[in-house]
């Protein structure tokens, strides 16, 4: 495991979420769902994306954002959004850090954005006149920058 936590909060498309569980299984990433999902855990898309990694990700799925807040304990919570200045290159990651991404098609609410377990707020720069990036697209760069400021730990 390389210590980072990803979590997608209310996630809509099973794509997605499929391509996190690969991402999560080929990183040592721990995934976390947030309730209610947009689709059905046994979608055949999700399944498609996911391939074969399902049984190497380590994905857990909470009920609410309550539950995951008891389960993460006092770590470093880290909101992507297109609502702050501050890009994610500019965060020292460390292990343990929770790497949270929101829905597909509004992202983060602002209750949630400014929820007292966030500690940072980023966003990942784009040009002008864009509006989102893909959400797996978007937890790749994320995850990828943080494991590589951290040397890949178990990584080969």
């Amino acid at each position: 495991m390389n210590g980072l936590d990803i979590v997608f909060h209310t996630p809509e498309i099973p794509g997605n979420t499929g391509n996190a569980i690969r991402l999560a299984a080929v990183t040592g990433a721990h995934l976390h769902l947030v309730e209610p999902l947009g689709f059905d855990l046994s979608d055949a898309k999700l399944r498609r994306a996911g391939l074969d990694y399902h049984d190497l990700a380590h994905v857990t799925i909470h009920p609410d954002l309550d539950h995951l807040w008891a389960q993460l304990g006092e770590r470093r919570i880290i909101a992507f959004t297109t609502h702050t200045e501050d890009s994610f290159a500019d965060v020292a990651y460390r292990p343990g850090d929770v790497l949270l991404f929101g829905r597909e098609s509004t992202g983060l609410p602002a209750e949630v954005v400014d929820d007292a377990h966030v500690d940072l707020r980023v966003r990942i720069p784009m040009l002008p006149s864009r509006r989102s990036l893909n959400l797996a697209n978007s937890a790749s760069i994320a995850v990828y920058e943080a494991w590589r400021q951290n040397g890949y730990p178990g990584g080969s």
